[in-house]
């Protein structure tokens, strides 16, 4: 691999006007086909497999109107002190209201409340409002149309709240990114200590995300996206994008430093950096496209466009960047000479205090993150809804007036549709099934049955005791689907109640599988890499490790509520139902960057001739600085989405943020020098049979050393050392 490397980093540093120019070209006719052939984005959500989405296709087919999929709004109303909503002129102003509900944008159908929506006390009633269109399809006309109308009832003395899903907005990108960009400009400043050389890692990555996004925009025009596609993608690509090019550039700078000319130390650079560069962005690709495997549609578009920007990021790293290192020749090295792996490092220091000590080290870490990781044990999965909005918020209001004029569960109303095709008598049957519904425990009311026009298909709406993410309300939900059929109509739940309930059970069943598929993916592929059987059993635990400390901490903020002012958490509630097996399947490809980076160099270091604590400490000071500036700016990068409004956007930021603090810091440079240092020559033992089977990748660079004519003045770094 890096003999094929080398010759594309020197024919790519020789031909850097044409690179240029067609990447330019390319970039170009990207944004305009993302101008000219994108599409709008879908928000509905569905989950093939599940009777919730199955329930949802029935109603689709022959009950339209009951805008099962469209976007849906509450409007709440109450009373002032010692008023009833039937009272005349309050029950005027409701009447006003409504009207003007109806008259918004893309309404489908508007409930009265004084048509049995207000309860017992006469306090507390709703207007239902039913969209033809899902919510991020509404405008924002529309949305000032529904805020409008609850003005009209706010005016006459009622208190109007809304809650539902139809004033979700989508999800814009915010300041959060631009600081994140701005602190991994400040790093790499301090760290390559040249403007041109940091400005060519962020060049690169805004390059990358450019194209990566515009290619997202054209594939809306033949392909239903979900909006919040483009978000993992525009995090990964800006993070590994920096970082790739981060190693590259680290590294010819090195070569030049030792003696190269500009185009073979471009080759070199691309040739070695560019190999692990390769194999890091293999890994992270893999891991993604396997989401694929959940089968949860917007899981599948946001790891395969996630997939597609970091494989944009690699090729701009191979061709683009020494393109450019062309371009910038020696100005890259600021006019200082590069120390890699010197005496008086922090780095080879900290490599020194951790060998020395490697079974304290070993055991305060795994303490130290099994600590951290307690709090999992209590996670919950769900999507955030109207309870997690801020107490400030129209739609937390909303949701707590309902609450406290209904019960708990009636924010959370389940849909029973009842599929009478096969009944001579479908009224008697719908009806026969709200009796014994309403005779489980664990049910305050059920509607009478509401028929299509076709009357085969019939609605009831159940409303449980208890709130929507209750296990109570869980369990009622598996009551429902385990009647038997009577009379040939069968009976099936949805709603956004069991949708949550089934999304979240669906993702706790393969969150098993999946990590077993990657943990076997990264045995293999370090196996391959490193001809080891130890080194990648290790890399395994870390990688484990580090996945369970950083859900422990999402847990302990975004469920427990510890720090939650410090990261804008302003209401808790259970973890988004998503976030686990997709932070599984990032922290992998992140994990094994960082695995690949560090461990590489102490196999280089120990195949010529350094005994194994040498090896481990010369190829951690080879490394550390680099792998600790690429981790910073990740950890900048994904922190910026921390910033955002949105809860999921914000909490995969966080996660994202936490799992690189974890696994960069604690466990790849600290855990893995002690544990390498305690496996000693064991770490690269390999049986005869297995290493005769496996292919030589050359990851190393070990060709390239093999062919050198003569070694240079200066220190040569060996190959496979990203960016040294």
């Amino acid at each position: 691999m890096s003999s094929y490397l080398y010759r594309l980093g020197k024919l790519s540093f020789r031909r850097r006007k044409l690179v240029l120019a067609l990447w330019l070209a390319l970039i170009a006719v990207l944004g305009v086909g993302a101008a000219t052939l994108s599409g709008p984005t879908a928000g509905s959500f569905t989950i093939p497999g599940t009777q919730a989405q199955e329930a949802q296709d029935l109603l689709a087919q022959r009950f339209p109107q009951a805008g099962a999929g469209g976007a849906q709004a509450r409007v709440v109303f109450a009373a002032p002190a010692g008023e009833r909503l039937t009272d005349p002129d309050n029950a005027a102003a409701i009447g006003r209201t409504v009207a003007a509900l109806r008259t918004g944008g893309q309404v489908a159908n508007v409930t009265d409340p004084l048509q049995g929506a207000v309860n017992e006390a006469g306090t507390v009633g709703y207007a239902q409002v039913i969209y033809r269109v899902d919510p991020i399809a509404l405008t924002d006309a529309d949305r000032e149309a529904l805020l409008a109308s609850a003005a009209t009832g706010r005016d006459a003395g009622l208190t109007v709240e809304i809650g539902g899903d139809a004033l979700q907005a989508p999800a814009e990108q915010g300041v959060g990114e631009a600081i994140g960009l701005l602190i991994a400009a400040l790093v790499l400043l301090v760290t390559l200590g040249s403007l041109v050389s940091a400005g060519l890692p962020l060049l690169t990555a805004l390059l990358g995300v450019v194209a990566a996004m515009a290619g997202i925009q054209i594939v809306t025009g033949f392909v239903d996206l979900s909006s919040t596609t483009p978000t993992l993608a525009l995090m990964l690509g800006i993070a590994v994008a920096i970082d790739y090019a981060l190693f590259i550039v680290s590294r010819y700078r090195h070569e030049l430093n030792a003696g190269r000319s500009d185009v073979e130390a471009a080759g070199r650079a691309v040739g070695t950096a560019g190999s692990a560069v390769t194999f890091a962005g293999l890994t992270v690709v893999i891991a993604l496209a396997a989401l694929v495997v959940v089968n949860i549609p917007m899981l599948t578009q946001m790891g395969l466009a996630a997939a597609g920007a970091v494989v944009v990021a690699v090729l701009i790293a191979l061709t683009l960047l020494p393109a450019l290192l062309g371009f910038a020749g020696r100005r890259v090295t600021g006019g200082r000479k590069v120390r890699t792996g010197a005496k008086g490092t922090m780095g080879r220091r900290w490599a020194l205090l951790v060998t020395r000590r490697p079974v304290l080290t070993l055991a305060v870490t795994v303490l130290g993150l099994g600590l951290v990781a307690i709090p999992a044990l209590d996670m919950r999965l769900g999507l955030p809804g109207d309870n997690v909005a801020g107490p400030q918020t129209t739609q937390r209001k909303a949701y707590d007036l309902l609450t406290e004029g209904f019960g708990p569960g009636f924010n959370g109303p389940l849909l029973v549709v009842v599929d009478a095709a096969g009944n001579p008598d479908p009224k008697g049957a719908a009806t026969g099934a709200a009796g014994r519904i309403t005779a489980l425990p664990g049910v305050v009311a059920v509607s009478p049955p509401a028929f299509n026009p076709a009357g085969d298909t019939a609605i009831l709406q159940v409303v449980p005791a208890g709130a929507p993410d209750s296990g109570q309300t869980t369990d009622l939900v598996h009551a429902i689907r385990a009647l038997p059929a009577a009379d040939g109509a069968a009976l099936s739940v949805t709603g956004t109640t069991a949708v949550n309930i089934d999304v979240s059970a669906k993702m706790g069943s393969a969150l098993g599988p999946y990590l077993a598929v990657i943990v076997v993916l990264a045995f293999l592929l370090l196996m391959l890499l490193l001809r080891s059987v130890l080194v990648p059993l290790k890399a395994i635990g870390g990688f484990l490790l580090s996945v369970a400390a950083t859900f422990g901490a999402v847990v302990a903020v975004f469920q427990w509520g510890w720090l939650a002012g410090l990261f804008g958490v302003e209401q808790t509630g259970p973890i988004v139902s998503l976030l686990p097996v997709m932070l599984i399947g990032i922290v992998f490809g992140l994990a094994m960057d960082y695995e690949v980076f560090l461990v590489s160099r102490m196999r280089e270091e120990h195949v010529h001739g350094a005994p194994p604590e040498q090896a481990v400490v010369n190829g951690f000071s080879h490394g550390a600085r680099v792998v600790t500036a690429a981790a910073i700016i990740m950890i900048s990068v994904f922190s910026g989405f921390i910033l955002s409004p949105e809860a999921i956007i914000k909490s995969i930021g966080f996660a994202l943020a936490a799992a690189i603090l974890f696994d960069a810091f604690v466990v790849r440079m600290t855990l893995v020098p002690a544990v390498m240092t305690l496996l000693g020559r064991r770490a690269w033992t390999l049986p005869r049979w297995l290493d005769r089977l496996l292919p030589d990748i050359d990851v190393e660079g070990e060709k390239l050393r093999a062919a050198e004519p003569e070694q240079p003045s200066g220190e040569l770094v060996s190959a496979g050392t990203a960016a040294r």
